[in-house]
Formats: structure tokens, C-alpha cells, sequence
């Protein structure tokens, strides 16, 4: 016997739970039309799930009923989706869904605390301008309120994520999209940030210096740490004159996607406007899955090598964020810990304890 699952509404905001074994014959008849009926003026949402026997055919299937209020709920009966199913990928907070149109056009429906409400609509109108620059995006669609704060909606990605299906490309293919990744990166870049921005050294100093103060009270220390605590108070004077522009904030392969072979940059929501070669901070990532493809990046968007002095500065900002780590980590438990401790010692190793600012995945062209 096998279960199969198919939605007939959303499950979402649960106060109420109910399963409702039904034999098929029923559950396709009046009876069954009963339930949906009721489930829908009771502001129910139902899900189907199918049992089959070992020959593949339909036995029954249960009906879960689970009380929502508020947006999705509006949203689906208002006839504008005919299905939205919830995705769990990421680490915001935010409710994301599938919402799949009449017209069987899916779009990515985002819900955010209404508190992010100007933050989404800043980013809708850089989005915009993103996409102009011909970096391939969810598109921004539709920007509102509803009961449970503000809603978003996005042109759809449908594909693999880049981090799944990178290491099975040829070195040929990861090499041709870190060039591309690097190259969308430099036109997001291009973007300006506002007049009314300060001076980068006293901030990104003043950022040193709270890590550096939340590491050392934290209870927790790495093997190695001093090596890291010298490059940043040895490296410091690198900040000075820096420009700002808008970026994307947490861009490595965890954030890319593949539609019909070509890249797609998702999740913006961490946007900020700071030095733009600070948005390489997390590149380390993409290395571990493919040193060749973060590579490619770096001379996608430098047209080349990049400069000595862009390395020792990646390498400082990747000091900061290994401190950072580490508070930060505490407050998720011990694998959480665990996997930042081991970073760091990666960290070590790929700088040959802060010795040589070139990290030992960079392969030149």
C-alpha cells in the first residue's frame, strides 16, 4: 500500500485539526462534496491524501481539515490561484508559496511581517531596475497588504538549485556560469547607493569591533583565533575610501537556480548598500562545492584576475564573519556550533593561517 498526496486547499495557520477517513466511492460523491462544501464556508483548508494498493489503484483517501484565517486564505478563494502549495526552502522567516494561476502560470507568492513593508517596497523598484540590466531574476509582479502583513509576487523559477547540480556539470559548464555569476554580480553592483550614506571605514570599524567584543564574550573560542584577530587589526586601513552600492547581500550557489540551463539569482531579501566587495563575502560556500565555479566568478567580474588588494580586503571581511559566526551559532545549538568551529579551521587552512590573502580553491584563469 502507498499514500499519494494532492492539495485541494492550503494547510496553514493550524488551530483546529481534523482527519476524515473517507471510502473513495464516498469521498468522490455527495458526500465528499459535502465536506468540501462545509470546509470552505468553515474558512477550512483541506488536503487529500490518496492510498493505493500494491497494484497502483486507488483505495480511499483522507480528508485533513485544518482551521486559517487571513491572507492565503483570501487569496485563494478571491479565484485568482487554483493551487498554492508552501515551499520550506531558506532560512527566512518569511511564508513562502507555489501559487499556481487559472491559467496554470506559477508564481512565487512571499508573506512578510508588515514591519517589511517599505524595505519590499525599496526592493521592488531596485528589482525592477535588476532586471533591466538583463540579470536574470524572479521578476517582481505584484506588491500589497493583507491580514498577515505584506504580500509579494514573483515570477516563477522553475529548475534545479544550482548547489544540487553543480558538482555533476562538466568543469567546462560550472566555469561558464561562475563567469556569469560574476558578471550579473558587477551589474548588480552598478547600481548606486544613496547619497546620504557615511563613510565606510567608520562603519565597517565600528562592525569589526562588535564582533570582535561579541566573540570574545561569548564562552566559545576557536583553535587559531589569534591568527584571525591580528589580519583585522593589521588590515584595517584597506577600508578607507571604499565606495558603496546596493547588493545582493548573500550571494554564493545556495541563492541560484537553473531554468532551461541558464542561471537565475534568487532571494534579495538581504539586501543592503555596502562596499560592493563585500557582497563576496560568502563566495566561500559556492568553493566548497565548486572551487572552479566561485573562480570563474571572480574573473567574470573583474574581466580577469582580480587585484592583490581585493583579495587581502575578501579576506578580511571573511575574518570578520568567522568571528561573527560563532555568537551567532550558540543561540542554534551544537550543530550549529559544531559546523561554524569547523569553518573557521577551514577558514585556517584556506589562508594558510592568515599568511597568504589568496585562498588555496582560487584557481587562476
Amino acid at each position: 500500500m502507498s499514500i499519494g498526496f494532492g492539495t485541494w486547499f492550503l494547510l496553514q495557520n493550524l488551530t483546529d485539526t481534523r482527519r476524515i477517513h473517507l471510502p473513495l466511492r464516498l469521498a468522490y460523491g455527495k458526500l465528499g462534496e459535502a465536506y468540501f462544501r462545509r470546509a470552505k464556508a468553515q474558512r477550512l483548508f483541506l488536503s487529500r491524501i490518496t492510498i493505493y494498493d500494491k497494484k497502483g489503484l486507488p483505495l480511499s483517501f483522507i480528508l485533513i481539515a485544518e482551521k486559517c484565517r487571513g491572507c492565503i486564505m483570501d487569496i485563494l478563494t478571491s479565484g485568482r490561484f487554483i493551487n498554492i502549495q508552501p515551499l520550506d526552502k531558506g532560512w527566512s522567516a518569511d511564508k513562502k508559496y507555489c501559487a499556481t494561476g487559472a491559467d496554470g502560470t506559477k508564481y512565487l507568492l512571499r508573506i512578510s511581517p508588515a514591519s517589511q513593508y517599505g524595505r519590499w517596497h525599496a526592493l521592488f523598484d531596485i528589482l525592477r531596475k535588476v532586471a533591466a540590466l538583463g540579470v536574470h531574476i524572479c521578476h517582481p509582479i505584484e506588491l500589497d497588504t493583507c491580514d498577515e502583513g505584506v504580500y509579494t509576487l514573483h515570477s516563477w523559477i522553475d529548475g534545479p538549485d544550482l548547489r544540487e547540480t553543480l558538482p555533476s556539470l562538466p568543469e567546462s559548464n560550472q566555469c561558464k556560469l561562475g563567469l556569469q555569476s560574476g558578471q550579473f554580480l558587477k551589474k548588480i553592483h552598478s547600481i548606486p547607493a544613496p547619497a546620504t550614506k557615511s563613510d565606510w571605514a567608520a562603519h565597517y570599524n565600528k562592525k569589526i569591533n562588535k564582533r570582535i567584543g561579541a566573540y570574545l564574550k561569548c564562552g566559545l573560542r576557536f583553535d587559531g583565533d589569534e591568527y584571525i584577530l591580528d589580519f583585522l587589526e593589521q588590515n584595517r586601513n584597506l577600508l578607507i575610501g571604499r565606495p558603496w552600492s546596493f547588493q545582493h547581500g548573500d550571494y554564493h550557489d545556495g541563492n541560484m537556480m537553473l531554468q532551461h540551463g541558464e542561471l537565475q539569482i534568487i532571494d534579495f531579501d538581504r539586501y543592503d548598500f555596502e562596499d560592493p566587495w563585500h557582497d563576496f563575502n560568502r563566495i566561500s560556500f559556492s568553493a566548497e562545492t565548486s572551487p572552479i565555479f566561485a573562480s570563474a566568478q571572480l574573473h567574470g567580474y573583474f574581466n580577469g584576475e582580480p587585484p592583490e588588494e581585493f583579495f587581502v580586503l575578501l579576506a578580511l571581511y571573511m575574518a570578520s564573519n568567522t568571528l561573527a559566526s560563532i555568537p551567532w551559532a550558540i543561540s542554534f545549538g551544537q550543530s550549529e556550533i559544531d559546523y561554524m568551529v569547523k569553518r573557521s579551521q577551514d577558514m585556517l587552512v584556506w589562508y594558510n593561517n592568515m599568511k597568504n590573502p589568496v585562498p588555496i580553491w582560487y584557481r587562476e584563469s
